[in-house]
């Protein structure tokens, strides 16, 4: 049993750790597609398709986290915010692209 209550404790960390690298990844996101809405020339096709391909590809990792039993309240809250972050961030990107 002891060693079943360190595993998930371990798994927890691994998740929580996971979870900030994915905000971190956000943030940094928000902050490209802000700065690209400020000034037109950084919005080129180019940098358009990357920076879709990289919403994309966040959403499908967001979107396929599951929700393991051991998972707090607090940790399914975070990652409620995540999708609902990775969503305002297509919607701001696609509103800055027209």
């Amino acid at each position: 049993m002891q060693r079943q209550i360190e595993m998930e404790n371990s798994m927890l960390a691994a998740y929580r750790k996971f979870l900030t690298n994915l905000d971190n990844s956000l943030n940094m996101l928000d902050e490209d597609i802000t700065e690209a809405a400020e000034m037109s020339q950084i919005c080129t096709d180019e940098w358009c398709l990357s920076t879709e391909g990289v919403v994309d590809e966040l959403a499908k990792v967001i979107y396929a986290i599951s929700e393991p039993r051991w998972l707090t309240d607090e940790d399914s809250k975070r990652i409620r915010h995540l999708r609902n972050r990775i969503h305002d961030l297509y919607a701001k990107y696609k509103s800055m692209r027209k």
